[in-house]
């Protein structure tokens, strides 16, 4: 960073990636500032400028660069390897702590406190927020976690042995000693025989009990513009299983259905491949960040349907390598397994780009991939003249 560089930062004021200090008032202080940027997106720490953004610069600088190394390797924990650097104003000089963002996420402070970079300001972690930490780096999956107040007698064990039976053909009665043995084996319950997220979500009596946000919000809005009040709206609840099928029901209310003759016999085509569309609610369901208490919001407009996954994509994930189908990072690892074994899922991350393709064939237009700061968005166009009239008459 140079001078020019430097005075762009001030102007701009504090921002999630900017930190202005005077002075460092004690190590504590410094070890927070650095655990809050190396545990959300990185940024720099600027020592010598006041909070009016007043050039005052740093009076011993090899003794405050000194100061910063021993700070972020010993009171930071996991250490922190911060990249220092002197920008030289006129007669002062400015210290400036790039800290990157990290890569053995979540980091402390040696007192034990967890924080975060909001906005212009450092604050502490919430518990979802840690979560989320732990799991971006796969120390957790939240998937596998137990719901506490949940008990066994939750889960419809019927359900479960049908499961077993029909999809990795393994017989037992309901009554066996070898049910709960499977379902610690599958992860449906901890070791503790709590019930974990997954096992709630495929098996539970009443899901909705202990995740009121695990459903999926449908609505019809007849119009292009998310402001207009919708048609038709339902909350689908349940199982996991029930909820995908009740969802590929409301969509073919809305969805024009065409039936061309072949041979002797009609044949129905769907305005978008249902398997498509069945592939882009199993991805929010699978790969959703079951951290934020938010559902799933499936919106059908007259020429596009959109699908709104809470969270960011994890990790390593991004749109273009979704695209291309070289994303296979798992989020909810059990979750996806359990559609693994119903045959619903592939093991190499192609999802997405086989909606791009089903759709590309049938409608020779592209579908649109968005990330926002709190969830990801699908969207798949309609061919305005098809959805004329779009509740699901016949051509």
């Amino acid at each position: 960073m140079d001078e020019f560089e430097l005075r762009e930062k001030i102007a701009k004021g504090e921002n999630l990636h900017t930190e202005f200090k005077e002075l460092i008032e004690s190590n504590e202080d410094l070890a927070k500032s650095i655990v809050c940027f190396a545990n959300t997106d990185g940024g720099q720490i600027i020592l010598g400028i006041s909070k009016t953004g007043e050039i005052v610069g740093v009076e011993n600088v090899d003794e405050t660069i000194r100061r910063i190394d021993d700070v972020a390797f010993n009171r930071c924990e996991p250490p922190v390897t911060a990249v220092v650097e002197t920008i030289p104003v006129e007669d002062k000089t400015v210290v400036v702590v790039n800290v990157p963002k990290g890569e053995q996420r979540p980091y402390r402070t040696q007192s034990g406190f967890y924080y975060i970079r909001s906005a212009n300001r450092c604050r502490q972690a919430s518990r979802q927020e840690l979560l989320r930490l732990f799991q971006a780096t796969e120390t957790i999956f939240y998937d596998e976690t137990e719901i506490q107040k949940a008990q066994i007698y939750d889960l419809d064990i019927e359900e479960f042995v049908n499961f077993t039976r029909r999809y990795t053909g393994v017989s037992i009665s309901e009554d066996s000693e070898e049910v709960q043995y499977l379902m610690k084996n599958l992860k449906v319950i901890s070791r503790k025989g709590k019930p974990t997220l997954a096992g709630i979500l495929f098996f539970g009596r009443n899901s909705q009990q202990y995740l009121p946000y695990a459903k999926i919000i449908c609505a019809y809005i007849e119009g292009e513009e998310i402001s207009l009040p919708p048609v038709d709206k339902k909350g689908l609840q349940g199982k996991i299983s029930s909820i995908l099928e009740d969802t590929i029901k409301f969509l073919k209310i809305y969805l024009r259905e065409e039936h061309r003759i072949k041979g002797f016999e009609p044949e129905i085509y769907s305005e978008i491949p249902e398997e498509a569309l069945r592939e882009a609610i199993i991805n929010a369901i699978a790969h959703r960040d079951y951290t934020i208490s938010a559902p799933i919001r499936i919106l059908i407009f007259k020429d596009r349907i959109e699908i709104h996954s809470p969270g960011r994509l994890p990790n390593t994930v991004t749109i273009e390598s979704m695209k291309v189908g070289g994303a296979h990072v798992l989020r909810n690892p059990t979750i996806y397994n359990f559609f693994a074994k119903m045959g619903l899922v592939t093991d190499i991350g192609s999802g997405v780009k086989r909606i791009i393709e089903s759709v590309k064939k049938t409608l020779q237009e592209e579908v649109q991939l968005m990330e926002t700061e709190n969830e990801f968005i699908l969207k798949v166009p309609r061919k305005i003249h098809l959805a004329e009239d779009s509740r699901g008459q016949s051509a």
